[in-house]
């Protein structure tokens, strides 16, 4: 006996194997994949993309933070000795505020000489202004008022500015030191170098 060959059609006209419907029949298989495969690449690519940009992120917080490591945000203060000029500047009875800014310091004169007084309220470090027409510090954080020489008499706090080493330089400019302080309660305002008599 022969063998069929399964392409021949069989008896009733239909070719053996599996049989084909001729309606609604789907697209050879290559054409199938290509929607799928299509959005399925696009898919990975917009994938890939947000890959990249998270990458991307991550690396600039992470040399952001390296170079912040490396350089430090440094506070660069003002020095601590300064020359303020020659004495002649200073009038008498008169609060110099030209080095409140800068150095945080008023220069005062009165009969006995020059002092340098510090802008720092002895309350809670809030720096007072200087009322001309009343004649006295006022702190505008909690309302203590110091008279010219530094001395506190209203609001709360506890005692009187510091003053600051104030002497003559070898060149005749006034020179303030802000690395040495007086305490007026401790009875460091009889130093000689809180004073520069002038």
């Amino acid at each position: 006996m022969t063998e069929k060959d399964p392409r021949e059609p069989a008896a009733g006209g239909s070719p053996a194997g599996p049989e084909k419907s001729t309606a609604g029949t789907s697209p050879a298989p290559g054409q199938a994949a290509k929607p799928a495969a299509s959005a399925s690449r696009r898919g990975f690519l917009s994938w890939l993309v947000l890959a990249w940009i998270a990458f991307t992120a991550a690396m600039t917080a992470g040399l952001t933070a390296l170079t912040r490591f490396l350089f430090p945000n440094v506070l660069f203060e003002p020095p601590s000795t300064f020359k303020a000029g020659p004495p002649s500047e200073y009038g008498i009875g008169i609060v110099d505020e030209r080095w409140k800014e800068r150095f945080g310091v008023w220069i005062v004169r009165d009969e006995e000489g020059l002092y340098a007084l510090s802008t720092t309220c002895t309350h809670l470090g809030c720096t007072p202004n200087w009322l001309s027409a009343d004649e006295k510090f006022k702190c505008p954080c909690h309302g203590s008022g110091f008279y010219k020489t530094g001395i506190n008499f209203e609001g709360p706090a506890p005692r009187p500015l510091e003053r600051y080493r104030i002497l003559l330089a070898e060149d005749g400019q006034v020179l303030v030191d802000k690395s040495r302080k007086f305490q007026w309660e401790k009875g460091q305002w009889e130093d000689p170098e809180s004073l520069l008599k002038a």
